[in-house]
């Protein structure tokens, strides 16, 4: 019996390992992955009023020198507004775009650069 309780142990502190292993490895994934996000946000609000509740949700984030957002504004009958936008900066020179989306579906598009 004492061979056979050693195969046992033994074979619990394998399995012990192969777990650690696991979870070390998923710690590493989510801490990676977290950090590539690090410059990612989210908000959303809201706000009632006599006529209604309004609505906004918004994303953004920023990598490598380009930052960008969309943000999405509902009024309190339903219709919403929707802007995406982008800015680039490098040697000084920064150069932006967005596009505006009303409930009607009209779009407006505006660029611009800048220069320090």
């Amino acid at each position: 019996m004492i061979g056979g309780s050693w195969a046992v142990a033994s074979h619990a502190k394998e399995i012990d390992m192969n777990r650690f292993i696991a979870l070390s490895a998923l710690a590493a994934a989510l801490i990676i992955g977290t950090a590539a996000d690090a410059n990612a946000w989210t908000r959303a609000g809201s706000a009632s009023g006599p006529r209604g509740t309004s609505s906004v949700q918004a994303t953004g984030s920023c990598a490598n020198g380009t930052c960008s957002r969309s943000i999405t504004r509902t009024g309190p009958y339903g219709n919403s507004v929707t802007r995406q936008g982008t800015v680039s900066c490098a040697g000084g020179v920064c150069t932006g775009s967005r596009q505006t989306t009303g409930p009607n579906g009209q779009t407006i598009y505006r660029q611009g650069t800048v220069t320090r």
